[in-house]
């Protein structure tokens, strides 16, 4: 469990750092592409609805892309973990993936 946190530490430093430093040149009607949130959205979609690296994943993407925004600190935190929860919550009770269900 710590190695999967580290591992994602410096996945989300490094996307968060490619977000804020690269992307913005590249801009669409100045809607820069969000990386840390489509990472997230795969990390909560893909993993088992009982495990809860998705939920310590959304903090993590939210402290790096609170440190380098002008928001307040805690923005990104606490949305990050709400969707993280919102996705996690319907797919424990609307969604069935054969995959993560014993045959």
């Amino acid at each position: 469990m710590i190695k999967n946190l580290i591992i994602l530490t410096i996945i989300f430093y490094f996307l968060t750092l490619f977000q804020i430093s690269f992307l913005v040149h590249f801009s669409i009607k100045g809607v820069v592409i969000n990386l840390v949130l489509v990472a997230l959205f795969l990390i909560n979609i893909l993993e088992a609805p009982e495990k809860n690296s998705g939920v310590y994943a959304a903090g993590i993407a939210g402290f790096f892309l609170d440190i380098f925004s002008e928001k307040f600190v805690g923005f990104y935190i606490l949305i990050l973990i709400f969707l993280s929860l919102a996705i996690k919550i319907i797919f424990a009770r609307y969604v069935r993936i054969k995959i993560f269900q014993r045959a």
